[in-house]
């Protein structure tokens, strides 16, 4: 791959950096063969997820609704090779591409040639490569790419290339996967949307005029359209799970330093004040866990020191008598959730509290809106001044949502001591909340805690696009570093009447601010609105719970009668 050469450095307009670099999009994509199908804009429905089986091979389609765990078998049986396997994801991200605008570049060449070494291999050791083994994985932009560019969502960072595959590109490889896609973020990536100057903005593949989220929210609608089925991610305060929440997806937010960040692209690199983490987004329960567990297996704190020495532990392990105690979030008392997600939360604790396995325990949300302040607070230590920086030298115009969030009034410019009580404030809230959790085996008669939380995912399903304002549905848990699980419950916003129960009071009246414009885009858009918008929740535990999570997930669904992999 050539560095690119229209870029601000080399006295290029931003906008003929950014024509350029979607120029070399479009010539990626160019490359797939066969070639797919152009599609006019006027030809493209609003919901656009049945679009792929009208215009894919009945083989492509097959493979690309298969979910990790089961292709990985049908790799190393030698059903389907992993050269057949890549091509299919290939043509299926193109498409998708054409359908949300969630690609930076396809990968066809090393993708291929990877594919055809792993089919070699196979042929002659008789055995895979690794646990992942021709399995396509997609990669957030901003995840390094050796000989690639390398943005982060900047005009101005146009030109950087990355040396190195990113340390967990590096294991995901290692474990035998094929990296094939790149798939958009936000600009400076704190948006909970998925919109730059460099390459516009990316769409919900279900409902067109809502966002996919962010800010892997180009994974989102890859994956979402099937595009891929299993792909990398980062969060700081939402952006694994966002998007999977807004496509109807498994997503997993792990706690901090337990998978690699080295190569990453982000400004303010060496901030340690709210760390972010890079986890998995994929079709189904077990490709999260298959992902996470190849790159642990890699021992990657040998690389990267910083990062936790802490092997996977067997998930089943966990939990063998089968009973959980969940504790249930329903509001966090800043901004109430939409009917949809009340909906869900309620019908699914329905169906939990018919388990004999299952106690449920109202959660009583502790400050949720003081964890916000300590949070934003935190998330830029110089006050933005290197984002600032970074927008300013190439002149290009800020996007909405990335300027809301650094104009929030708890951004601060630190000195050493300010940042001390941020970090002692962080610390504080953390303290009172293990408190908090600790406190709920004095109602349990075998003086048992809550196991894990759950929880909504967001305060509505997928916004529209520039109304993702309220991130503090996921935020909460990054400042607590728990890790979570997204999934999804098999629904979608429909008719009317099924949110009936569940609809604001006629003489509601909002708590805040915050609540007031979240209440103000149901009153406008209603359930027409979101129409075909999946609904997901979120499933919280401890620090360090990690494996145990997993487990709890997956007796949550079996329990709830829920699937573990997004129906085709």
């Amino acid at each position: 791959m050539v560095a690119a050469t229209v870029t601000i450095a080399s006295g290029a307009k931003w906008q003929d950096v950014a024509a350029d670099r979607q120029r070399h999009r479009d010539t990626t994509i160019a490359e797939v063969r066969p070639p797919v199908p152009e599609l006019r804009a006027e030809d493209i429905p609003i919901n656009t997820t049945a679009i792929p089986k009208k215009l894919l091979a009945e083989e492509e389609i097959k493979i690309t609704n298969t979910d990790v765990e089961v292709l990985v078998k049908k790799i190393a049986s030698g059903e389907w090779s992993s050269t057949t396997v890549a091509g299919a994801f290939l043509r299926r991200a193109a498409l998708a591409q054409k359908l949300t605008n969630c690609v930076t570049e396809l990968l066809p060449k090393r993708a291929l040639e990877r594919a055809a070494e792993l089919d070699q291999y196979l042929a002659v050791n008789k055995k895979p490569v690794g646990p992942l083994h021709g399995i396509p994985i997609s990669v957030k932009e901003h995840l390094g790419i050796k000989g690639e560019d390398l943005n982060a969502g900047y005009v101005s960072w146009v030109g950087q290339v990355a040396e190195e595959d990113a340390l967990i590109v590096q294991c995901l490889v290692e474990a035998g996967a094929v990296i094939f896609a790149r798939t958009t973020e936000p600009q400076t990536l704190m948006q909970i949307e998925t919109s730059t100057n460099l390459y516009g903005t990316t769409v919900n593949p279900f409902n067109t005029t809502l966002t996919p989220g962010g800010s892997s929210g180009g994974e989102g609608a890859l994956i979402g359209l099937r595009g891929s089925i299993l792909g990398i991610g980062t969060d700081i305060g939402g952006s694994i799970r966002v998007p999977a929440a807004n496509n109807g997806l498994f997503g997993f937010k792990p706690t901090t330093m337990r998978l690699p960040t080295y190569g990453w692209s982000i400004a303010m690199a060496g901030a340690e004040s709210i760390l972010g983490v890079t986890g998995p987004i994929s079709t189904s329960l077990e490709g999260l866990n298959l992902f996470t567990k190849s790159i642990v297996d890699r021992k990657p704190w040998l690389k990267q020191p910083s990062l936790v020495t802490l092997d996977w532990r067997d998930p089943t392990t966990y939990f063998p008598d089968r009973k959980l105690r969940v504790g249930v979030i329903y509001d966090d008392g800043v901004v109430r959730p939409h009917p949809p997600i009340l909906r869900a939360v309620t019908e699914l604790v329905g169906k939990l509290k018919q388990s004999p396995n299952i106690e449920v325990v109202d959660w009583k949300p502790w400050r949720h809106d003081l964890a916000w302040s300590v949070i934003a607070n935190l998330y830029y230590p110089d006050g933005g001044a290197e984002i600032r920086t970074a927008i300013q030298a190439s002149g290009e115009p800020w996007c909405g949502l990335a300027k809301f969030m650094l104009e929030n009034p708890f951004v601060k410019d630190h000195t050493i001591p300010t940042l001390w009580e941020g970090i002692y404030a962080r610390e504080d809230y953390r303290l009172q909340y293990a408190k908090l959790w600790n406190e709920t085996a004095a109602s349990s008669p075998d003086g048992k805690p809550v196991d894990v939380i759950l929880c909504p995912a967001g305060p509505g399903v997928a916004p529209k696009h520039g109304a993702s304002k309220y991130w503090g549905y996921t935020s909460q848990w990054n400042l607590l570093d728990y890790p979570a699980i997204i999934f999804p419950t098999a629904d979608a916003v429909g008719a009317s009447e099924r949110e009936a129960l569940y609809e604001y009071p006629a003489n509601y009246k909002p708590l805040n601010d915050r609540d007031e414009e979240n209440y103000g885009l149901w009153k406008e858009h209603g359930v027409q609105g979101f129409k075909d918008a999946p609904i997901s929740l979120q499933l919280v535990a401890r620090r360090y719970d990690d494996e145990k999570l997993f487990r709890a997930m997956q007796i949550l669904l079996e329990e709830a009668r829920l699937p573990s992999a997004v129906p085709v």
